[in-house]
């Protein structure tokens, strides 16, 4: 079987380390095994979408390396979903639910006061016809839930191990909003099943998310994916990451002048066994990439080794390498030059303080 993974950000903002630490040991575990790595752009809000974020997107993605095999738009594939949710409401997969916002937040709170786990109870099944047309007179539009079929979902996970889920646990999910939006779930899903994706590589905050989607892979009639599900990243002190931390988006990374090497082999080897160190290609981070080297607690974002792996990334740099970025810089004064001032630099743009002390301009 060829491996086949997918990164399907929301062109809605700005790329940040902890997304492309999702695309980047997507992309490192499907070509050190010569699969696929496909981008898949999740565009179904198209309010909230814009064609400047998707732009940024593929530059962001490009400069680090990350390139793909196959393109896709959800917002071009409307059709499908709705193929999918017809499919579920015939089968008694999907069945639409009247309450309100504030309806079920007043439910929730009851049960809650009751000691009862705030699940959805379900009561729209009970609807008759007539009742929903009464409340659909009213000027109310259903939302639409998975049925959930109230069992143990398990599966082997590539970073955690056994996994478990008891869907009896959830509340039936929305799959699709009162305004007829769908939600992430099914378009995920139907995109994995028609794009033939083998493995979901993620946050282990979607854990318990993957026992819905397992059912809705089943309730269609697909083949289940294997799934990962990676420590998330927290900051050096344990903390979630935050913007005290430096700018986390990698446009903004990149304008400061760190190097994508150094941004990949720190994202791609934190929170692993492997020694903390600039890779020499992306290749050789995929080369040496593994679920088992992996650890249970979450991985630290320090930006001071960020910096370190910056400086190693700049010292290994040769002349050939940095002369077009030196003459961009209006600062190229040979190999000699070079050679012997970028074992001082932090930053590649560092060195046109270096070019002035030595011109004394």
């Amino acid at each position: 079987m060829s491996v086949k993974v997918r990164f399907a950000p929301s062109p809605t903002g700005k790329l940040h380390v902890g997304n492309v630490r999702t695309a980047l040991v997507n992309w490192l575990f499907a070509k050190g095994q010569g699969g696929a790595f496909v981008l898949r752009i999740d565009d179904t809000d198209l309010v909230r979408s814009t064609q400047e974020s998707e732009d940024n997107i593929e530059i962001d993605l490009k400069w680090l390396g990350l390139t793909w095999d196959e393109r896709y738009n959800q917002s071009k594939r409307f059709d499908r979903y709705e193929e999918a949710a017809a499919r579920l409401k015939a089968d008694g997969r999907l069945y639409p639910c009247y309450e309100t916002a504030d309806e079920l937040d007043r439910r929730r709170k009851v049960q809650l006061s009751r000691g009862l786990p705030p699940i959805y109870d379900r009561a729209a099944l009970s609807l008759t016809d007539a009742e929903k047309a009464a409340l659909e007179a009213e000027g109310r539009r259903p939302h639409w839930r998975f049925k959930l079929e109230g069992k143990r979902v398990a599966w082997e996970d590539l970073a955690r191990g056994h996994a478990e889920v008891d869907t009896a646990s959830m509340s039936d999910p929305v799959l699709i909003r009162e305004d007829g939006l769908f939600l992430y779930t099914l378009p995920s899903v139907v995109d994995d099943i028609d794009m033939e994706i083998t493995h979901i590589i993620r946050g282990e905050d979607h854990v318990t998310n993957t026992g819905a989607q397992i059912e809705i892979f089943e309730a269609l009639g697909a083949k289940v994916p294997g799934f990962a599900h990676m420590p998330l990243l927290v900051g050096a002190d344990g903390t979630a990451l935050s913007k005290r931390l430096g700018s986390l988006a990698i446009m903004d990374m990149r304008a400061d002048g760190y190097e994508p090497i150094a941004i990949t082999s720190h994202l791609g080897k934190i929170g692993t066994s492997d020694n903390l160190e600039v890779a020499a290609s992306l290749q050789e981070l995929g080369e040496a990439f593994a679920f088992s080297k992996m650890g249970r607690s979450p991985a630290r974002y320090d930006t001071a080794d960020l910096d370190r792996l910056n400086a190693q990334a700049v010292h290994a740099i040769d002349y050939a390498a940095a002369k077009p970025r030196l003459e961009a810089l209006g600062v190229d004064l040979g190999e000699a030059f070079w050679n012997t001032v970028k074992g001082n630099l932090s930053k590649f743009g560092d060195v046109v303080e270096m070019a002035k002390i030595v011109t004394g301009r």
